[in-house]
Order: structure tokens, then C-alpha cells, then sequence
């Protein structure tokens, strides 16, 4: 927990703002000295040293404030971008036609670097660039012609800045990843000792009483049946977590287009997970489009309606998810007594469409398919196949509403 907390709190971006502090007020003693040692060559020596003035004065005052992004604000990263902008325009004036024409330095020399990676590490990349670029240009426009010495140096600053600006923006994502991971880790930690207490005590107690209750019968019967649904619902409490709502922006008929967000399928079909429904799948979300999720959820559950209709209140039902490439495979078994071979021509010629419309259909406007494995005696398997591309079409793409949905309940 130590090596997570130290790894927590150190920053990859703090070396390199300790670095920018130190060649800010290295390269402002650089600039002050080369213009002493060139002080004879001036044609207005006031006007450069009262800019190296000032570039000292500020630069020192502000070496806390460029200690983290945090207190390395915006305008005080304009002030200083321009104060860097000021001493290459005013170089001319100060230094007359001398060392000026002869690619000499400018007022803040190398300072003026200094300004622009100050910006990278705030910004990124992106800020990089504009900072790098008005500092080209503003060395372009003192010297008054591009030769080749000026532009190698304004397209030296400009890639250095952009890579530092990309590094930064990297090694944030990196932080920002590392951060989840703790948390997660942490998370799964205090959950698993939290799973260790409950099922040494709760979950045995819980047990206990759902075959002691079984066993004795009567009203005790029904106690243990309860206690066997709160034991089955405390078991995937602890090893998948809470099951959040479905997010949609108007309700269960919200239209695919209104929330691009991908959504869990494993979350919907939480729901449906009791004593009596057993629910199996992958340890990670298994995403689909909000309607793909929303629909194969409903199936799911008209499938789980005609084992209590057809099979009995108390009928057991196994749902196994398997997450693939390029598809999701739901299936729903129960063990009750089959599918009479053309119960379910019957059914939809009787108008009762919980198969046809609820299941297949569903699945059919997704672009999936519902299959239906039914031997008398032997139970029923329901199996949906949802692709994860182009899903997701059903009644907003058809303008279709199907007749019967989950709930429905009849084959």
C-alpha cells in the first residue's frame, strides 16, 4: 500500500517543472551577462538594460509560480510569452545595425525558450505550437529576412516544444491510467476481504436456513426460499459489484441514436439473476450499442417469462454470455419438459407472439438471430447471437413496434 500511495503522489511532469525553474534563472543570468560583456556595442545601452531589468526582476519573482501547472496560470504564461516577444522585437532598437545584421543574439537570447517549454508543460502540444510560433515569427520580423541561421534556430525551438508538449500529454494519459488501476486494485482488495467476512458469516447463515427452512416445510419453507434469494443476490453483490441503471436519455424506448455511449450487457442482465436464474459470463463489461444492449436484455427476459409461464414459479434457469469479436452469445436453458414439435406454429397462429416477436424478432431487427433448441423431456435452450457492428437499427430504423414484448409471456 506505501509502493501505491508513493506512486500515487509523484508526478512524471514534476522533474521536468523543476528543470524549467532552474534554466529560467540560468538563462536570465546568461542574457544579462552577454549583454554586459557586449555593453560597448550598443547604440542605446538604456534600452537594453532596462529590458534585461525587468526580465531578471520578473523572472526570479516568478520561479514559485512555474513549480507545477497548477500555479502556472494562464495569464501569467501570457505575460511571460510576451515579455519573451517584447526583448526579440526591441533587439533591433537596442543593438542598432551591428551585431544585429551579423545574426548576433537578441535581448532575452535563450530565455525566450524557456517561455515556450513553460507552455508546453501547461498545455501540451498545442500550446506548444502557438507559443513556438509567435516566437518565430517575432524573430523573423527583427531580423527582417529569413537566413539560414535564424530559421534553424525558430525550427529547432518549434519541434523541441512540440515534442515536450506530446511527452507531457502522454505521460498524463499514463498518470490518469495508472491512478484507475490503483483504484481498481484497491477496490478489488477491500472487496475481496469484504467477500472472506460475509462468507464466513452471513452467506453460511443464509444457507443454512434456506435447507433448514426446505427441509422442515411450511411457512419455514418459504423463509428458506427467501433466504436463498438473498443469498444468491449478496454472492453477486460481492463478486461483480453494483449493478448500475441503464443510462438513456428518455426512457426504454429512447432511440439508439440518442446515447452513442456503449452499455453493458452484463449490468442489464443483473436484473434478472435470483435463486432460480443463474447467470454466468465474462469477468469484464461486455458492451453493445444502448439499443442492441437494451433489446437483447428484453429477450432475455421474455425468454426467462415463458420458463415461469411454461415450466413452473419455482423452475430453475441457467444464462451463460460468451463475449466474441465480432458478436455476443446469449443462451438462456431451463430444464423443464420441451417444446412439443409445432407448439410454437401453433402459438403464432394463436396470436401468441412472446417467441416470435419478443425473441426472434428482437434479434431479427438487431441483425441477429434467435434460435430455439427444445427436446421433449429435456429442456429448452434459447440462443441469440447479437453482432457488435451495425446493431442496433431495430424500431427506430424500421419505424416498426412489435406486437408482444417481454412480459408478454406465451410461446
Amino acid at each position: 500500500m506505501r509502493r501505491e500511495a508513493a506512486a500515487m503522489s509523484m508526478s512524471v511532469e514534476q522533474p521536468l517543472w523543476r528543470a524549467l525553474t532552474a534554466y529560467r534563472a540560468l538563462t536570465a543570468v546568461y542574457a544579462a551577462a552577454i549583454a554586459f560583456v557586449a555593453r560597448d556595442s550598443y547604440e542605446r545601452p538604456q534600452v537594453a538594460f532596462g529590458y534585461l531589468a525587468v526580465l531578471l526582476v520578473w523572472t526570479l519573482a516568478t520561479l514559485p509560480r512555474f513549480t507545477g501547472a497548477a500555479r502556472c496560470t494562464r495569464p501569467l504564461l501570457a505575460v511571460d510569452t510576451g515579455l519573451a516577444l517584447a526583448g526579440i522585437l526591441l533587439t533591433p532598437l537596442a543593438d542598432g545595425a551591428g551585431r544585429h545584421a551579423a545574426d548576433g543574439p537578441t535581448l532575452p537570447s535563450i530565455w525566450t525558450a524557456g517561455a515556450v517549454l513553460a507552455c508546453a508543460l501547461k498545455g501540451g502540444w498545442r500550446w506548444a505550437a502557438a507559443a513556438s510560433t509567435l516566437v518565430g515569427a517575432a524573430n523573423l520580423a527583427q531580423r527582417g529576412e529569413a537566413s539560414p541561421n535564424t530559421l534553424h534556430n525558430v525550427l529547432l525551438v518549434w519541434v523541441a516544444a512540440i515534442a515536450i508538449g506530446y511527452v507531457v500529454e502522454v505521460a498524463r494519459a499514463s498518470e490518469r491510467a495508472l491512478a484507475r488501476a490503483l483504484e481498481i486494485q484497491a477496490a478489488t482488495r477491500e472487496r475481496e476481504r469484504l467477500a472472506r467476512d460475509i462468507h464466513d458469516g452471513v452467506l453460511q447463515v443464509l444457507a443454512m436456513v434456506q435447507r433448514r427452512g426446505t427441509a422442515v416445510g411450511g411457512e419455514a419453507a418459504e423463509l428458506g426460499r427467501l433466504a436463498g434469494e438473498q443469498e444468491a443476490a449478496l454472492r453477486r453483490l460481492i463478486t461483480q459489484g453494483l449493478v448500475p441503471e441503464p443510462r438513456t436519455a428518455t426512457g426504454p424506448d429512447t432511440a439508439p441514436g440518442d446515447d452513442t455511449r456503449p452499455q453493458d450487457l452484463m449490468a442489464l442482465l443483473g436484473r434478472h439473476a435470483d435463486a432460480r436464474v443463474t447467470l454466468s459470463g465474462p469477468g469484464t463489461p461486455v458492451e453493445l450499442t444502448p439499443h442492441a444492449a437494451r433489446e437483447t436484455a428484453a429477450a432475455v427476459g421474455a425468454a426467462l417469462d415463458n420458463v415461469r409461464t411454461h415450466v413452473g414459479p419455482g423452475a430453475r434457469a441457467w444464462v451463460l454470455v460468451e463475449d466474441e469479436p465480432d458478436q455476443v452469445l446469449v443462451s438462456v436453458r431451463d430444464e423443464g419438459p420441451g417444446i412439443p414439435e409445432g407448439r410454437l406454429a401453433e402459438a403464432a397462429e394463436e396470436g401468441r407472439l412472446g417467441v416470435a416477436q419478443s425473441i426472434q424478432g428482437r434479434l431479427r431487427d438487431l441483425g441477429g438471430t434467435a434460435e430455439l433448441v427444445s427436446v421433449p423431456g429435456q429442456g429448452t435452450e434459447v440462443e441469440l447471437t447479437v453482432p457488435k457492428q451495425g446493431a442496433g437499427g431495430g424500431e427506430a430504423a424500421t419505424g416498426r413496434r412489435h406486437p408482444a414484448r417481454a412480459g408478454e409471456g406465451t410461446q
